[in-house]
């Protein structure tokens, strides 16, 4: 990957709390026009890592670079071309949606089309009136993205952005997030522990555990890495009388429900086979493909050395 195309780039990056290491060698490489999804379990660094990268802490060793400068050098050129929600955004309740933004962009000096912007961007045009003390949770984050938004940035840095969210809540920052990267090119660098959603957005994954990257690149190579955990899934009649019938190519699968076999996907001849034999020995197949393992499964193989 060439460094000019990555918006974010650690080098060696280290960090601890006293005597406790947090973060170990960390090279984080989020590409240009990604949503980057960033896992790990509880305490693996990953708040701490998106403090480093907005400058909220200073980084002992190693260095951070956004958009090929290094942040230490270049902090205030780099920074006003991101945008961060790093946990619950802070509000004033009296004021309303708009007037919230508005004390935001007067002391930013920003352009005055920009609340109206970002109003619509985020949903909240019609409520841009209200108090938000009367916003929703979903409400709050989305005008917390708002503020985000306001300059107009290619990065967007969030920690957790659906915590907290009810499905709904969720369902509406999923879209957002992917309308954002696909329709205003930006890119999104996220943190997560919500893995189904992560699965849903992301085009990337890093996966943190304890201080050291265990993976990061796309989530089609993460597929590739556990081609070896993929399985052929058969949907017929009776899956113990398949086995029963076909004791050598069957008989050590696994059945997972009463008309459904798992075994490991070794090849598309392999499962042109199976059906070939499952036809010939007269049974029905309704359903027969490979079955990819999910993010979450995946998530939980790169982690479980550490969990045993």
């Amino acid at each position: 990957m060439k460094t000019n195309s990555l918006l974010v780039e650690t080098r060696a990056l280290s960090f601890g709390f006293g005597p406790r290491p947090v973060l170990q060698q960390l090279d984080l490489q989020v590409p240009a026009g990604s949503i980057f999804g960033f896992l790990g379990p509880n305490g693996a660094g990953k708040s701490t890592t998106l403090r480093l990268l907005l400058g909220l802490l200073p980084a002992p060793a190693g260095t951070v670079h956004l958009f090929g400068h290094d942040l230490a050098r270049h902090r205030r050129a780099v920074l006003g071309q991101v945008g961060a929600l790093i946990e619950m955004p802070s509000l004033y309740d009296h004021l309303s949606g708009r007037e919230n933004l508005e004390a935001t962009r007067r002391l930013r000096g920003l352009p005055a089309g920009r609340t109206a912007d970002v109003l619509a961007t985020v949903g909240l045009s019609a409520d841009a009136h209200r108090p938000a003390r009367e916003y929703s949770l979903g409400m709050r984050q989305r005008l917390g993205l708002a503020l985000a938004l306001l300059p107009d940035p290619q990065l967007l840095i969030l920690d957790e952005p659906t915590n907290g969210l009810d499905p709904t809540g969720i369902i509406e920052m999923r879209a957002l997030l992917q309308t954002l990267q696909r329709q205003h090119g930006k890119t999104i660098l996220l943190s997560s522990h919500l893995i189904s959603e992560i699965e849903r957005v992301a085009t990337h994954v890093g996966v943190l555990q304890q201080g050291r990257l265990a993976f990061q690149g796309s989530v089609a190579e993460l597929q590739r890495r556990q081609q070896g955990h993929a399985q052929v899934v058969i949907d017929t009649e009776d899956a113990a009388r398949c086995q029963l019938l076909l004791p050598v190519d069957l008989g050590g699968a696994a059945v997972l429900g009463p008309g459904r076999l798992g075994l490991p996907y070794h090849s598309p001849e392999q499962m042109a086979y199976l059906a070939q034999q499952l036809v010939l020995a007269g049974q029905p197949v309704y359903a027969l493909h490979c079955q990819q393992p999910s993010l979450e499964q995946a998530f939980l193989h790169l982690t479980e050395p550490a969990l045993a």
